[in-house]
């Protein structure tokens, strides 16, 4: 019998998600998304509800202990502080830089296109903007006065910051702490390996969170914003396609295409969830094992790019400025446009891990250059499906500063990277457990009583 052709994961997950915008279109359309309809309450917001939300979770259950491990081995292994300090300034300046181009970006082809003239729009929704810690007190926190208190929360930034000062004290320590090392090695080894687990049911899952969402989103909705839907897609899109491959290319010479391919799955988890934090994972295993970027790299940029890379963001930024601004009449002008391009840039650290981050931004930029914060308002309708777009943008922005990173370090395999079939992962594969292992392990175990009796 022929051996059973293998299984690319990104292959199922993209069939899963085909699936379930289908599902979720049949539903819509059908009008079975009503509430008190039987497949809305048990299928659509029960058992999908279930599957998606337990998926999230085991992949944020995964987030704090990858990156405080992830990050420790990372800097032993960089050995030089000085080191470390490039890679973090290199990191920050590339996403401060990509920010800016998205910002820059959106806002031309935006207003180039003319969105929100002559429209009539009533607004659907209510919003209330919440006020954003000042930059000063983002800087404060990052160091965290409780760093246990900080992992609890999923605060990236002090977890950052503690997990970086924990691997240069154990530098400082030297040969004394080998087996602390040691044993944060196996731990990240063991904590990417449920990586490998979490992702293996993916296909699943991905097909709940994504039906949901298309049942959930009403296509009315949809047309009435079509213009502005349409302008902020093609924006996004145009970014990752044309704008962060220039810079991947520019600054690295690695092969955008090679890219594209290998990043996909990344952008379908990121898709799903929404979520920059929740694909931490996903994008870690990316990075190391699909592009060959060493892990002393990725586990700074990868974590360091959730917190305050903005792309995506940035992107729905512009083009909601122009569509709001076109709707109410407003004219802002070059000095508005820059205005907005800076206060995007500047927001992104300042409200860096703050929850629904997006419209806060907006918010702040709307405020500063004096469009009616309840515009916001028009937009909230299909925000949910921007903003899983627009976080599949932010995955590849930190995917892209990742390689070119690590490039620039000498800490990119270049073999990994131009292999196509490298890291690629059999769902089959990631489930088996090796009988051998097993009783390895469990003759250690027996071992250990024994010494203890």
């Amino acid at each position: 019998m022929a051996e059973r052709k293998k299984r690319s994961l990104t292959t199922m997950v993209l069939v899963g998600m085909a699936l379930g915008i289908a599902t979720g279109l049949v539903i819509n359309l059908t009008g079975w998304n009503e509430p008190g309809n039987f497949i809305s309450d048990y299928i659509v917001n029960g058992l999908f509800l279930i599957i998606g939300k337990m998926f999230v979770n085991a992949l944020k259950m995964l987030v704090v202990p990858l990156v405080f491990f992830s990050l420790i081995c990372g800097v032993c292994g960089i050995g030089d502080v000085r080191l470390l300090g490039r890679i973090g300034t290199k990191s920050f300046a590339l996403y401060m830089l990509t920010t800016a181009i998205a910002i820059a970006t959106a806002i031309v082809i935006a207003a180039g296109l003319g969105i929100g003239q002559g429209m009539n729009l009533v607004s659907d929704g209510e919003f209330t903007g919440k006020e954003a810690p000042p930059l000063s007190q983002v800087l404060i926190d990052i160091i965290p006065t409780n760093p246990i208190a900080a992992m609890a929360d999923g605060d990236m930034l002090p977890i950052i910051f503690f997990s970086i000062l924990v691997g240069i004290s154990i530098l400082m320590v030297g040969k004394k702490a080998a087996s602390f090392i040691e044993g944060a090695e196996i731990a990240n080894e063991v904590m990417m390996k449920m990586v490998t687990i979490i992702m293996a049911v993916a296909p699943y899952a991905v097909f709940a969170l994504i039906a949901r969402a298309v049942a959930n989103l009403g296509l009315e909705l949809l047309q009435s914003l079509a213009g502005y839907v349409l302008v902020l897609v093609g924006a996004l899109m145009f970014h990752l396609f044309v704008m962060l491959m220039i810079v991947l290319k520019v600054f690295s010479g690695l092969n955008p295409i090679i890219f594209i391919r290998k990043i996909r799955a990344a952008q379908i988890f990121a898709f799903s969830t929404a979520s920059s934090n929740a694909t931490i994972p996903v994008t870690m295993r990316t990075v190391t094992e699909r592009f060959g970027v060493n892990n002393s790299v990725a586990s700074f940029t990868v974590p360091f790019g959730a917190t305050i890379n903005m792309d995506g963001t940035a992107i729905m930024q512009g083009v909601a400025t122009v569509f709001i601004a076109n709707i109410y009449g407003v004219e802002l002008g070059l000095t508005g446009y820059l205005t907005v391009i800076l206060m995007s840039v500047l927001a992104s650290i300042g409200t860096a891990g703050v929850p629904g981050v997006g419209l806060i931004m907006l918010s702040m930029v709307f405020t500063q250059v004096g469009l009616p914060v309840e515009g916001i308002g028009l937009i909230l309708g299909v925000d949910r499906l921007m903003d899983m777009i627009r976080t599949a943008v932010n995955v590849s922005g930190d995917a892209t500063v990742s390689c070119v990173v690590a490039k620039s370090e000498g800490k990119l395999d270049r073999a990994v990277y131009d292999d196509p079939e490298a890291g690629m992962l059999d769902p089959d594969e990631a489930l088996a457990i090796d009988p051998e292992v097993e009783q390895e392990i469990a003759e250690m175990v027996d071992q250990t009583k024994k010494k203890k009796a």
